[in-house]
């Protein structure tokens, strides 16, 4: 029954496109309580939902996060620019998984030049403690930040801001105070030996018998790097403006501290755009409100999925 609505479903389309100006093209959504997000994300906001099958105006799409439905599942997302944002296609009476000629939405424009002293000082007034470590530092730091793709400014916002409060931008800082084996060390203050000993496997080099290579030059920048993108996947929550959930990515329970991060992200946004967009979020949901430092890079996605709704 399903393919045959969905197959009917492409043939009204058809007819539709072929009247549609060039820049856009029209489809229908089925299901009721179908969310549009302000980006290709599922920890994106919700800008609006659809109370039933919907006519939209399709401009370009973007792969984002997988959604899978009865009738199949789908990476790819439709740009509406009337109601500005995305539906996931999964949600799209069409047989396939990509919307059948529609271009791709341009990517955002990686930002010119490495980030210098200057820009982290003008970022983040007074939390800059020790210039000359962090200005020696910055080649393998922005090294890193390259090999992440670490490359729009929401992007290298979310990730310095992370940094300057976790390690105050100092490769080689030791958390204050803590005399643990494997207590924090180096940009992201690695910490525990769940993370000590992967980190270690993945660069080859024996963590957890010499934890104070997290403290190198050499390894510091890497580390963080590993840990962004390999043990956990924090890059598409900085394109959602969804300070909350890289905050909770880093590992630690809500509170306080999570407002002072996303007030740092906002000013990082600020300096390298010149404004602040609409939409950061700055809390967490309910079920990432504790200590999740612990979990698996596959246990935090799905902890994350959890309440997430359709789409």
């Amino acid at each position: 029954m399903l393919t045959s609505v969905l197959a009917l479903a492409g043939l009204i389309v058809g007819g539709l496109v072929a009247a549609t100006p060039a820049h856009a093209a029209v489809f229908q959504t089925y299901g009721s309580g179908v969310n549009v997000r302000a980006d290709a994300y599922l920890s994106s906001a919700v800008v609006r939902t659809l109370p039933g099958p919907t006519s939209i105006d399709v401009d370009c799409q973007k792969e984002g996060d997988l959604v899978t439905v009865s009738g199949g599942s789908s990476r790819w997302w439709a740009h509406i620019p009337a109601f500005g944002g995305y539906v996931t296609v999964a949600y799209v009476a069409i047989p396939e998984d990509k919307l059948p000629g529609v271009p791709e939405c341009g990517t955002p424009p990686p930002t010119g030049g490495d980030i210098t002293l200057a820009d982290v000082q003008a970022m983040f007034p007074g939390k800059i403690a020790n210039p000359s470590i962090v200005q020696t530092g910055l080649p393998s730091l922005n090294q890193a930040m390259r090999d992440a793709n670490i490359n729009t400014p929401y992007r290298k916002a979310a990730f310095l801001a992370t940094l300057v409060h976790e390690s105050r931008l100092e490769y080689n800082i030791r958390e204050i105070g803590d005399t643990r084996v494997y207590g924090g060390r180096g940009y992201i203050q690695l910490t525990g030996d769940f993370n000590y000993g992967p980190a270690g496997n993945y660069f080859g080099i024996n963590l957890l018998g010499n934890p104070d290579l997290a403290l190198s030059l050499q390894w510091s920048a890497p580390i963080a790097r590993w840990y962004w993108t390999v043990n956990r996947n924090i890059n598409p929550y900085a394109d959602a403006l969804n300070m909350g959930k890289v905050n909770a990515a880093i590992g630690y329970p809500a509170g306080a501290e999570d407002q002072r991060r996303c007030d740092s992200f906002k000013a990082a946004i600020n300096y390298l755009t010149g404004s602040i967009p609409a939409g950061v979020i700055c809390t967490r949901s309910k079920a990432l409100a504790g200590d999740t430092s612990k979990l698996s890079r596959s246990q935090f996605d799905a902890l994350g999925r959890v309440g997430g709704g359709l789409g």
